[in-house]
C-alpha cells in the first residue's frame, strides 16, 4: 500500500521527525494491510519493526503448550516486533512474543536493518543510553541473581550446620558416656567373677544379659503415666532387695522395656549376696545398649542430612532427568528446617500417586527454596507463628505444587508486581527482589509450566504447575531470557 509521510508523521512515535526523515522512513519501509490472523510468531527471526496505523492487535507469549494473551489494543501508534534491532548481533534478534490481528489492520513496517540504522544515525546518544540500560540491567540482574543464589546457599549452609551439629554433639556425648559405662561394667564383671559362682549360675546370668539386650531393642513406647507406674514398681522391688539407688536405676530399666518379672528372673539366677552386683552389671548392659542406640540414631540422622544435601544440590545427578517432586520437596524442607524454626508448623499434603516428571531438579529446588523462604518471611512478619502447607496434586495434564502460608497476605495493589525483577517488600539488605523473578523464569521459561499466586489475609498460595510430559531440554540460563516486549 502507498506510504504517506504525513500519515507516518501523525503516529506519536514519529511526530517529532523532520520531513526528510519521514521521507526516508517511507522510502525504506512500507505500509501493509494484514487480514485477521497471525503477523509473526514468537521465536522466529525478528526481521521487522511494526507500528499500527489502524486496527486491533493481540500479543501473546507461549507458556507451556499454551499461548497466553498479554496485550490487546486498538490504540493507534502502538508498536512491536524488532524493538531491539539497534543492539545488532550482540543479542539474538528473535520475536519475543507472537502478534496477530483480529480485524483488517494496517501497519507501517520497517525492516530491522533500517530501524537499527536510523536509530544509530538519528539518535546516537539515545541509542547508547538504551544499550547501556539494556546491558546494565542484564548484568545487574545476573549479578544479583548470583547473589540471590549465594545468599540462599549461605542460609542453607547455616541451617545444615545447625542440623548436623545436634546429632554430632549427641553422638560425641553418648560415646564419652559409653566409654565410662563399659569401664564400670568391666569392674562389675570382675566382682561377679571373684564370687563363688558355679558355671551353671554364671551361664544363666549371661543368658539373662543376652535376653536383656534383645528386650532393649524391642522396648515398647509407654505413656508418661504407664512409665511412672512401672518406675515406681521397679524402684520398690529394688529397695526391698537391698539394692541402693533404685530410684536412679528404675527409669533406665523402664526405658529399656524391663519390668518386675525380669528382675525376678535375675534374682532366681544368682545368690542373694551377689544380686546387687548382678543388677548393677545388667544396668550397665542396658545403658550401653541405649547409648549405642543413641549413637546409631545420631549417625543415621547425619547420614540422612548428608543425603538430603546431595539430593538438594543434585551435584552427582544429571541436570535434566525424570524426578519425583516429593523427594525434591522433602530435601528442601529438611535443608530449610533450621530457618523454618519450631513455631511454624509444616504440613505435607502429598498425592503420592503422582508420576515422576521430566525436570531440572536443582533449579526446581531453587524455586522451592524461594517460595518457602517467602512463606516463612510472611509468617514471621505477622507474629512468627503459623502453618506452611505444601500440597501436590494432579490438574489435567499438569502436576501442581502449592505452597500455602497463613501470613498477612499480599496487598492487592502490589500483587501484579511481585514477579517483577528487583521488586521486594523485604527491608533493605534482606531481599534482592529477584527470588520470584528467578522462580518464574525457571518454571515458565525452563520447564514450560506456570507460576501463579492467590492471596487473602491468612491464606496465600503460590502454585507451580509443571507439564507431565517432557518438554524440549533447554540449556539456556533462565536468568538470561529476554524480558517480554510491550506493545
Amino acid at each position: 500500500m502507498p506510504c504517506s509521510p504525513a500519515e507516518v508523521g501523525s503516529l506519536f512515535l514519529f511526530e517529532k521527525l523532520a520531513p526528510e526523515q519521514l521521507g526516508r522512513l517511507c522510502a525504506e519501509g512500507r505500509v501493509e494491510l494484514f487480514e485477521p490472523g497471525p503477523v509473526y510468531t514468537e521465536g522466529d527471526p525478528a526481521t521487522c519493526f511494526y507500528v499500527m496505523i489502524e486496527g486491533t492487535v493481540v500479543l501473546s507469549r507461549r507458556v507451556g503448550g499454551d499461548d497466553v494473551e498479554v496485550s490487546r489494543t486498538s490504540q493507534r501508534g502502538v508498536y512491536s516486533g524488532a524493538m531491539q534491532a539497534y543492539l545488532g548481533d550482540r543479542v539474538p534478534q528473535v520475536y519475543n512474543n507472537s502478534m496477530r490481528v483480529t480485524e483488517p489492520t494496517r501497519f507501517f513496517v520497517l525492516p530491522a536493518e533500517s530501524f537499527a540504522a536510523v536509530m544509530q544515525e538519528w539518535f546516537p546518544m539515545g541509542t547508547h543510553l538504551l544499550e547501556g540500560l539494556f546491558f546494565g540491567s542484564k548484568n545487574t540482574q545476573r549479578a544479583i541473581g548470583q547473589r540471590e543464589r549465594l545468599l540462599a546457599l549461605g542460609s542453607l549452609s547455616a541451617g545444615l550446620t545447625h542440623e548436623l551439629n545436634n546429632p554430632a554433639a549427641a553422638a560425641v556425648r553418648a560415646t564419652a558416656t559409653l566409654r565410662e559405662r563399659v569401664a564400670k561394667m568391666r569392674q562389675k564383671l570382675g566382682v561377679i567373677a571373684s564370687g563363688a559362682y558355679d558355671p551353671e549360675a554364671l551361664t544363666r546370668l549371661i543368658e539373662i544379659q543376652e535376653r536383656t539386650a534383645e528386650l532393649v531393642a524391642k522396648a515398647p513406647v509407654l505413656s508418661p503415666l504407664e512409665a511412672s507406674d512401672r518406675e515406681d514398681a521397679l524402684a520398690d522391688w529394688l529397695d526391698d532387695h537391698g539394692i541402693q539407688e533404685g530410684w536412679r536405676i528404675a527409669p533406665v530399666f523402664v526405658q529399656a522395656g524391663l519390668d518386675v518379672d525380669w528382675l525376678e528372673q535375675v534374682a532366681a539366677a544368682v545368690e542373694e549376696n551377689i544380686l546387687p552386683s548382678a543388677v548393677g552389671w545388667l544396668n550397665y548392659t542396658v545403658e550401653t545398649e541405649l547409648l549405642m542406640d543413641e549413637i546409631a540414631d545420631s549417625t543415621n540422622r547425619i547420614s540422612h542430612l548428608v543425603d538430603a544435601a546431595k539430593q538438594y544440590s543434585q551435584l552427582d545427578r544429571a541436570p535434566y532427568r525424570v524426578v519425583d517432586v516429593h523427594e525434591l520437596l522433602d530435601s528442601t524442607l529438611l535443608m530449610l528446617s533450621g530457618k523454618i524454626g519450631q513455631r511454624i508448623g509444616v504440613v505435607k499434603d502429598y498425592d503420592r500417586t503422582l508420576p515422576e516428571v521430566p525436570a531440572y531438579p536443582a533449579e526446581l529446588n531453587q524455586v522451592w527454596t524461594n517460595l518457602v523462604d517467602n512463606a516463612v518471611f510472611a509468617i514471621n512478619s505477622s507474629g512468627g507463628e503459623g502453618t506452611l502447607t505444601v500440597r501436590t496434586a494432579r490438574e489435567d495434564d499438569r502436576l501442581l505444587v502449592e505452597f500455602r502460608d497463613t501470613g498477612p497476605g499480599i496487598p492487592t495493589e502490589i500483587r501484579s508486581r511481585i514477579f517483577d525483577p528487583f521488586f521486594t517488600t523485604k527491608p533493605v539488605g534482606e531481599g534482592t527482589g529477584l527470588g520470584l523473578d528467578i522462580s518464574w523464569r525457571i518454571v515458565v521459561n525452563k520447564h514450560h509450566g506456570s507460576l501463579q499466586v492467590e492471596s487473602a489475609p491468612g491464606d496465600t498460595r503460590f502454585q507451580v504447575l509443571l507439564p507431565l510430559t517432557a518438554p524440549e531440554p533447554d540449556d539456556q540460563d533462565p536468568l538470561s531470557e529476554p524480558a517480554e516486549e510491550p506493545v
